[in-house]
């Protein structure tokens, strides 16, 4: 597999979903940035959102560490939680969320604390906010109701979500966000959150123009697929479902490729992850039809961790998460064959961007016609 090196890649999603991403690019480009979501609500985030007035700094406190190249010890307090009996709201708040929001105070600006986390972490790519506005996340339901901040609209035994938007007027991308997307060469969206994270990322005002602008000088999007659904927004929603969504906020033609998960964990994995309502999606040839009908070429293949035991995790749901090796395997080798037909197209050959499109061939072989 021949794989591209040195390319400037711009990773949007949250704390995990980006940073699994840029983890795996890691061994190809050290040119990346992190664009990060900021509207969560919920858990340690929320009680600092609310104590100190700062957006959402747990993602980016996850994405800074996951990608720090500091010493363990400085990594492992940031992610450290604080417990005791007289914590009250403060029992289980990560101290780095503190940490930021400390920095917010001290500084005078999320902006600057944000740098300094950067600069003190050391991470292997740009962490960024992808605004400094302070807002919320709100969600209209199929029912016509209306949901306020993150944490309601993404819980769950409620009607589906009809689209979400943001809280305050004025909102707007940060200013070196909307510089690294119209320097791209890669642009990836996801995996995560489908509208918590990944939408979240997408409707801040300025962020869906600089990506058209990326593409227009030749960047290429790709849109990292969730493997399951997610109870509270994606019940019932099958890949092309994932897909439709993000091209009806990114714009027709804004999105190229769509990277989608063939691999299955293990039966008993998969039944775990059912009895939670996360149900493993799966590519069929109609599947593929529809997301090609969207304008969006499928690359499929196995791109989930190999691990079956559960990991308890600190007021979440475990899900199958994506292999960073892997994806960041796939995206290079993407970029590789997309630099070759490029040289290819200016040498007046013909050739194919993907190879066998619009036909997709899984890694064990299966054909999607």
């Amino acid at each position: 597999m021949k794989h591209a090196r040195d390319f400037r890649v711009v990773a949007l999603g949250g704390g995990v979903g980006a940073s699994q991403v840029m983890t795996g690019l890691r061994e190809y480009t050290r040119h990346q940035t992190g664009v990060i979501a900021v509207t969560d609500s919920g858990r340690s985030t929320g009680v600092v959102r609310s104590a100190l007035n700062v957006p959402a700094p747990g993602d980016l406190r996850n994405a800074l560490v996951t990608l720090s190249e500091a010493d363990p010890v400085l990594k492992d307090l940031f992610q450290h939680r604080l417990a005791g009996t007289r914590l009250d709201q403060f029992n289980g708040v990560a101290f780095g969320n503190l940490f930021l929001a400390a920095l917010a105070q001290m500084t005078g600006s999320f902006e600057h604390a944000v740098l300094e986390m950067n600069r003190i972490l050391k991470p292997s790519a740009n962490v960024l906010p992808v605004t400094l506005s302070n807002t919320h996340l709100c969600a209209e339901l199929v029912d016509g109701s209306v949901r306020y901040e993150e944490v309601s609209v993404r819980g769950t035994e409620k009607p589906a979500i009809r689209r979400v938007y943001l809280r305050d007027d004025g909102v707007e991308a940060y200013g070196p966000v909307v510089e690294a997307l119209r320097e791209a060469d890669l642009i990836t969206i996801g995996p995560g959150s489908l509208f918590t994270t990944v939408i979240a990322c997408l409707i801040v005002p300025g962020i869906r123009e600089a990506i058209a602008e990326a593409r227009a000088n030749g960047a290429t999007t790709v849109y990292v697929c969730n493997t399951t659904t997610q109870p509270g927004q994606t019940d019932g929603f099958t890949l092309s479902d994932h897909v439709a969504e993000v091209v009806g906020y990114l714009g027709t033609g804004n999105l190229d490729y769509t990277l989608v998960n063939t691999g299955v964990p293990a039966a008993h994995v998969v039944d775990r992850h059912r009895r939670e309502g996360l149900n493993l999606m799966t590519l069929s040839a109609a599947e593929l039809r529809r997301i090609n009908d969207l304008g969006v070429e499928v690359v499929a293949t196995s791109l989930i961790e190999t691990g079956t035991e559960a990991r308890a995790l600190w007021n979440k749901v475990d899900t199958v998460r994506h292999d960073p090796a892997r994806v960041g395997a796939e995206l290079s080798s993407l970029m590789a064959v997309i630099a070759d037909a490029r040289v290819a197209e200016r040498s007046g050959e013909q050739t194919t961007v993907v190879p066998g499109a619009p036909n997709v061939t899984t890694a064990t072989g299966q054909s999607f016609a």
